[in-house]
């Protein structure tokens, strides 16, 4: 299999404030959100990156997408250090979060072609591109209405396609079908299936055992910012529900009594 991304022992900590602190319920005044992590992912393969709340996924796909800079250790993305290369991983991924806010006075169209034009992409391709995409998500017929007179799921589509204006070999999503109605994240799922046999190498992150078992090939689990199991589904699963495996996992992790 060929390789696509390698994580090499990355780790991130913050500084809380006292609002922060008190929010943690700790006294600590450093939070380490990521801890020597380490993986690997592959062409035409879906890893997910499961853990519950806080456990540090979020940060770790930031640090991927270039957003926040590891403290130590690196990632290659197709042939691309994140610390070194930052411009270059950012041209060789495309990056959706549930942060990423469209601006509200722009339409469908304009971002796509504003986002297309900002990576370089040729006017004949992004309109072949935009023609497909649109069509598939429906944002065709409200392509020329502004972001804030849409639906919560025409935005989180129309934030997937502008995220994959410039047909990124690899893709990040961040909790890709957070606060979705059923209909939608059934037509985001099912997209990135397509996706997956297109060849692309997607990772996402999610808490949602259901969307880890529909797409994905392998899986890590993220537990107090340290990767504790990665492995294939089925390996990880050991012939049980992937919810079950999970909390066995973590009940040996962090004890029964934190569960």
């Amino acid at each position: 299999m060929e390789e696509l991304l390698n994580v090499n022992g990355l780790s991130k900590t913050f500084i809380l404030s006292s609002k922060q602190q008190q929010k943690e319920k700790t006294k600590d005044k450093k939070k380490v959100a990521v801890d020597k992590l380490s993986f690997k992912a592959y062409k035409g393969e879906v890893f997910g990156l499961l853990g519950p709340n806080g456990a540090g996924k979020t940060t770790t796909l930031r640090m991927l997408a270039t957003l926040i800079k590891p403290d130590s250790g690196d990632a290659i993305l197709d042939g691309h250090s994140v610390v070194k290369e930052p411009e270059k991983v950012r041209g060789a991924i495309g990056f959706l979060t549930t942060e990423l806010k469209l601006e509200e006075f722009f339409t469908p169209n304009y971002l796509y072609d504003f986002f297309s034009e900002l990576h370089g992409v040729k006017p004949e391709v992004r309109d072949a591109r935009k023609k497909k995409i649109f069509e598939r998500f429906g944002i065709d017929r409200f392509s020329e209405v502004k972001v804030a007179n849409l639906s919560t799921g025409m935005k989180q589509k129309t934030s997937i396609a502008v995220s994959l204006a410039h047909d990124p070999d690899i893709i990040i999503f961040d909790e890709p079908t957070n606060g979705l109605d059923v209909l939608t994240a059934k037509t985001v799922t099912d997209f990135l299936l397509e996706l997956k046999e297109e060849g692309k190498t997607i990772i996402i992150s999610t808490h949602i055992f259901n969307l880890i078992e529909k797409i994905c090939d392998r899986v890590g689990i993220i537990i107090n910012g340290r990767m504790v199991v990665c492995d294939s589904l089925e390996a990880v699963k050991n012939g049980k529900t992937l919810e079950d495996a999970f909390f066995d996992i973590y009940k040996e992790t962090v004890g029964e009594d934190e569960v």
